[in-house]
């Protein structure tokens, strides 16, 4: 790692400039339902703070078309408020005479969240302007939001080199980076990578690049049907891409050169429509009749996948095995998480990320039993894949 931690380094009287990710889901209502991205946040925050520096955050939140009120980042300071015990100033503008009259009467200890950066297209274009607007308000440069590290934008990347002798990493960003790198270059063997959601397209980099390092691949969810079809079997309504069942029969010789053991479901539990009040049974997962469609794995598919999850020391998952949001089809991602979490009790190493398999260990309230959980989706994915983060090489440079 290149890049300089925040560490060691003194904030005392210095105004920082901290890009977090509070792109956080919210309800219909404006409530936070998930404030883990903020909650792992809190040491960078707390340590600049308790030095006696000054803390501007800033953060995006959705995909917003201009000024949308849904989309304000009010709910989080009033949620980040409670967190720290402490008033967050927040500013509704980001660029006027009132952002820098907020900022510059920040007493040291003090901190404010600035408005939706996305409200502005400048924000997504990496804008050269809006970068060096948003240097302004600051002395010193920290970047603590992995969730958007693989995003070249303003905030994450450009603005970094306004800050050339002053741009740090966050403890969240170095964390997430060192536990990634730990387990892309394990030495604890079995290592066992657990690849689950909708779409093979969405992960086939991540699948091919973890084909070179992982002895055991157990594929699950919606994803695994392309790869059942592609292999001869029939799937029926079951969710399948065409157009990748080529790549997906390569992928499947690949992993017998390479001597890497391919788990796919060998049963499924299948429902008549995409439904928690669909008609449900029992099917081998290559003999599932037209008009049916596989929504979770079967029960001798968990315990097959659970018995080599329990003989491995090495654990990546990445996506549901099943439709876990209905109540008929949660079983597969329960035990999944279940076995993860005993493995990592017996001594193994676990690290989860993406959004659904870290809602499905919080909804099992098992994430103190998982070794790491990351806070970035399209990141983490990006980084397994090999690719490097445009905010991470910005600190670097």
């Amino acid at each position: 790692m290149a890049f300089t931690s925040i560490e060691n380094v003194d904030f005392s009287g210095k105004r920082v400039l901290i890009r977090v990710d509070y792109n956080v889901p919210l309800n219909q209502n404006q409530e936070i339902v998930d404030d883990t991205r903020i909650r792992e946040s809190l040491p960078t925050i707390q340590k600049i703070l308790s030095q006696g520096g000054t803390v501007i955050l800033m953060s995006h939140l959705g995909r917003p078309k201009g000024h949308e009120p849904n989309f304000s980042l009010m709910p989080i300071a009033i949620h980040l408020s409670k967190m720290l015990n402490k008033n967050v100033v927040f500013d509704r503008e980001l660029f006027g005479p009132r952002t820098k009259d907020v900022t510059q009467k920040l007493k040291p200890g003090e901190i404010a969240l600035l408005e939706n950066l996305r409200y502005y297209k400048e924000e997504e274009a990496g804008d050269e302007d809006f970068a060096s607007r948003l240097s302004e308000l600051a002395d010193v440069y920290v970047n603590d939001a992995f969730g958007s590290a693989h995003r070249a934008h303003c905030s994450t990347a450009t603005i970094a080199k306004y800050f050339p002798n002053s741009k740090y990493c966050g403890l969240l960003l170095e964390n997430e980076i060192f536990n990634l790198d730990k387990i892309l270059n394990t030495e604890k063997r079995p290592f066992t990578a657990i690849i689950g959601g909708a779409k093979v397209s969405s992960k086939i980099d991540v699948i091919r690049n973890m084909i070179n390092r992982v002895d055991n691949m157990l594929i699950g969810g919606g994803m695994a049907f392309t790869f059942v079809k592609a292999l001869g079997g029939n799937v029926g309504d079951s969710l399948i891409e065409d157009d990748k069942l080529e790549i997906a029969r390569e992928i499947a010789s690949e992993m017998v050169r390479k001597g890497v053991n391919l788990y796919l479901p060998t049963d499924a539990i299948i429902a008549d429509g995409f439904s928690n009040e669909a008609q449900t049974r029992w099917s081998e997962a290559d003999s599932i009749p037209d008009g049916w469609m596989g929504l979770d794995i079967g029960q001798k598919t968990i315990k097959r996948f659970a018995e080599i999850i329990n003989h491995s020391e090495t654990i990546l998952w990445n996506g549901p095995l099943g439709v876990f949001e209905f109540e008929k089809f949660k079983q597969g991602t329960k035990s999944m998480a279940i076995s993860t979490a005993s493995a990592t009790i017996r001594g193994a190493f676990s690290l989860i990320g993406g959004g659904d398999s870290v809602a499905a260990i919080n909804r099992y309230n098992l994430t103190d039993q998982i070794s790491y959980v990351s806070t970035g989706g399209g990141a983490m994915l990006e980084y397994l894949e090999g690719k490097e983060l445009p905010a991470v090489k910005a600190l670097e440079e």
